[in-house]
């Protein structure tokens, strides 16, 4: 799908994209922290259409040993789509998409993540995609860092992720799955907020560099937006009236 056909579907002449948002507006988000009784800690994201649930089990004694680092914890993050979870039932075994997936949330965690508080041991995130809508691995970080806070691990600040993209020639926030597959570009971001710091960034498509460094600007916002939502549901469990 191209050119003219693609422009005319994801944005018309008024800026409203294909699911009547404005260019810089997000889909619903709502985040809840707990609900998993058996979990060190755990969260459930709804990002657009998009169901997720992550449960984090830990710090707790490695296995096989040999694994352990003795100056460290280890993060171990397992990102997995229920097969019912995609128009098309998916094969349950993991995907090479789902094991890269694991390693990038994986890696844009471990930033966040004060390792050094608890060698010899290792901290588990599951994530669980219960529908998917484009932005997973996005909404997978953003309910995973609730998640390990919701477990009491040790965080430097909470990685609050969105992603920012290209469709018709224009920069957009919250890349969906019509968007994804039809745009020109998509930038997923992962920031810390209180320490301004980057830990996730991969592009998909061509930027020019006035385009690139829109889509940073933009998709940062976009993660501070993401953010309070993250305070607000461990603010809700803690402080507030919720029954989790």
């Amino acid at each position: 799908m191209g050119g003219r056909e693609a422009t005319m579907v994801l944005l018309d002449e008024n800026g409203i994209r294909c699911d009547g948002r404005k260019v810089d507006e997000p889909r619903r988000i709502m985040i809840r922290a707990g609900g998993l009784k058996n979990a060190d800690g755990s969260a459930y994201i709804e990002f657009g259409d998009n169901k997720i649930l992550v449960g984090v089990f830990g710090p707790r004694d490695v296995h096989p040993k040999h694994m352990s680092d003795t100056d460290t914890g280890i993060l171990r993050v397992r990102y997995h789509m229920e097969p019912f979870s995609v128009g098309e039932r998916k094969n349950p075994a993991p995907s090479r998409r789902e094991i890269e997936i694991s390693k990038v949330i994986k890696e844009a965690l471990e930033p966040a993540v004060m390792l050094e508080k608890f060698p010899r041991t290792a901290v588990d995130v599951f994530i669980e995609v219960l529908q998917a809508d484009g932005g997973t691995r996005c909404a997978a970080l953003t309910a995973a860092s609730v998640a390990l806070a919701d477990a009491g691990i040790p965080m430097r600040d909470m990685v609050a992720a969105i992603a920012a993209g290209k469709v018709a020639d224009t920069v957009i926030l919250d890349v969906n799955n019509e968007e994804d597959q039809a745009g020109q570009a998509d930038m997923p971001i992962g920031y810390m907020p209180s320490l301004e710091k980057v830990t996730l960034m991969q592009l998909d498509g061509v930027l020019t560099p006035e385009e690139y460094k829109k889509c940073v600007e933009v998709g940062i916002e976009g993660c501070k937006l993401v953010y309070d939502l993250q305070k607000k549901a461990l603010n809700d469990k803690y402080f507030g009236n919720g029954d989790n």
